[in-house]
């Protein structure tokens, strides 16, 4: 589909040759990721503009809004948000505005709502005038451009001593075998009981072997082993994207979470990123984007925090209230956006 200067993507063909051509993006935005993080009803589609030498991307995951004839666009889960190449300087908001706008009411997108990435500049500059960016909270980076030893100064005492303690204890290795997988799924179910997270956070063994298996990026397993007893007591999974590495999910048996050996992966993770030449390092923040106990464990690590922003866009205002008042509920949260699926 083409609409003035904007191509709508949905093959993996086509999706990785736009990427090979923009100046950066991260896991969040290939075509793998995409469809590990879909749901049922949704569609993954890469918005691409290109005028003369500029290039422009924008992922999505296209639903449709309960049955009726209009549409929404949401990003996965994640740091997504707007990529591109414009080695001219010939980018035209204007222009890339219309083309934009006219698929939206071409295709009834009635809202977009975006999660954008701290770690690929220019995003706010491309959206700009359309809609607003919002900030909700901040994360944690380590930067790996520093040396290995200037950025384990930054380090708390607490996470220095702890990083101390459990290398003696612990041998560490970097997982790849369908039992590796396995084992690590288990640590993972176990963290997620313990939190008593949501079902929709239980993945399945298929999503661990194609995360793991994926040719669009590069994924890491690291276990932290007893040496006394041979025991894995944790293991975090981390995706590494051009010069972007992110913590993914990890799990630590109950038994030995007095020990916090997540810290020595964390730190294993950052000296290896540093040896292979990536720059960022990103933990991540809260929980909700706010400053909790998670977001404190983090910036004992480091103290870059990046801000984590979202971009949200109504693109027909008149729709928009029509559907909030029939499908919106007034005791749920009104700061949802979308409101009208602030029932869900």
């Amino acid at each position: 589909m083409v609409i003035k200067r904007l191509q709508i993507l949905k093959s993996k063909v086509a999706w990785n040759d736009f990427l090979k051509n923009v100046n950066s993006y991260d896991v969040y935005h290939t075509y793998d990721y995409h469809q590990l993080a879909k749901n049922e009803g949704e569609t993954p589609i890469m918005l691409v503009y290109s005028k003369e030498s500029c290039l422009v991307g924008i992922p999505f995951l296209k639903r449709n809004i309960f049955d009726t004839q209009y549409n929404d666009l949401t990003s996965v889960y994640g740091y997504a948000g707007p990529i591109f190449k414009d080695d001219n300087n010939e980018f035209e908001i204007e222009d890339f505005k219309q083309a934009l706008n006219e698929f939206f009411i071409t295709c009834n997108v009635v809202s977009i709502f975006s999660r954008l990435n701290p770690f690929i500049s220019g995003q706010e500059n491309i959206l700009k005038g359309l809609g607003e960016i919002v900030r909700l909270s901040k994360v944690v980076n380590i930067d790996l451009t520093k040396p290995k030893e200037e950025q384990r100064t930054i380090f708390s005492k607490t996470t220095k001593r702890y990083i101390n303690k459990t290398r003696k204890l612990c041998d560490i290795k970097v997982g790849g075998t369908l039992e590796d997988i396995e084992m690590f799924k288990n640590l993972y179910y176990e963290n997620m009981d313990r939190v008593e997270a949501k079902d929709s956070y239980y993945f399945d063994i298929e999503y661990f072997k194609k995360i793991t298996s994926s040719d669009d990026f590069q994924n890491d397993v690291l276990f932290a082993i007893l040496k006394e007893t041979g025991e894995i007591i944790s293991a975090a999974m981390m995706i590494k994207t051009n010069t972007i590495i992110q913590y993914h999910i990890s799990g630590t048996r109950n038994e030995y979470l007095h020990l916090t050996p997540i810290r020595i992966l964390i730190d294993e993770m950052r000296i290896l990123g540093t040896n292979q030449g990536y720059k960022f390092f990103n933990l991540g923040g809260g929980l909700g984007s706010t400053s909790d106990s998670l977001f404190k464990f983090k910036a004992s690590f480091s103290k870059d925090f990046r801000d984590f922003k979202i971009w949200k866009y109504v693109v027909n205002q008149e729709v928009y209230r029509s559907l909030s008042e029939k499908f919106s509920d007034k005791n749920s949260n009104q700061g949802f956006f979308p409101i009208y699926r602030n029932n869900l």
